[in-house]
């Protein structure tokens, strides 16, 4: 299978903010997921969010933590949870194993299709940034429930040990 690059577009109307993943999407991406993250936490007449997974070829854990990051940074300003719209079994089944269905509303298809998107420019992130960003995105994911704790507990000592001993 061909994997496109990851890809990343945007837009905001009428207080609902859309996301939309398209390709296999990566680290790469999270600075860019966490800078999306800092502007909905702050963006005025937020009413609601929806992200759009149906384009994905694949969602690596890292940016599932961003995107977690997202739920926990509106939770206290809108009524309803953030909604992610993945119409794969597979992607489905991914979100349901890491407990997005308690943070997130799930569906198949969206109530109205997104308007035109913007694609968002990549930002690029030094090595520290980057390991910093990992780190936060699965600690974030080890929040979530205890299945994700044991998963990525390992990962984040490691990463946490490193920062403390970059020589490792």
């Amino acid at each position: 299978m061909l994997m496109c690059e990851g890809r990343l577009k945007a837009a905001f109307d009428s207080g609902v903010f859309v996301l939309k993943l398209c390709g296999d999407v990566r680290l790469t991406l999270c600075a860019t997921l966490d800078n999306q993250v800092e502007r909905l936490a702050n963006t005025p007449g937020l009413r609601a969010v929806m992200i759009d997974l149906r384009d994905v070829s694949n969602v690596d854990s890292t940016a599932l933590g961003f995107l977690a990051k997202v739920a926990m940074a509106v939770r206290s300003r809108l009524e309803r949870p953030p909604t992610i719209v993945a119409d794969h079994p597979d992607v489905r089944r991914m979100l349901d194993v890491m407990g997005f269905s308690h943070y997130f509303t799930l569906v198949e298809s969206p109530v109205t299709e997104p308007q035109e998107l913007d694609e968002l420019p990549q930002i690029n992130a030094d090595e520290a940034g980057m390991q910093q960003r990992i780190l936060e995105a699965h600690r974030i994911l080890m929040r979530m429930n205890e299945h994700n704790h044991e998963e990525f507990r390992p990962l984040v000592e490691l990463l946490e040990a490193q920062q403390h001993d970059p020589v490792r």
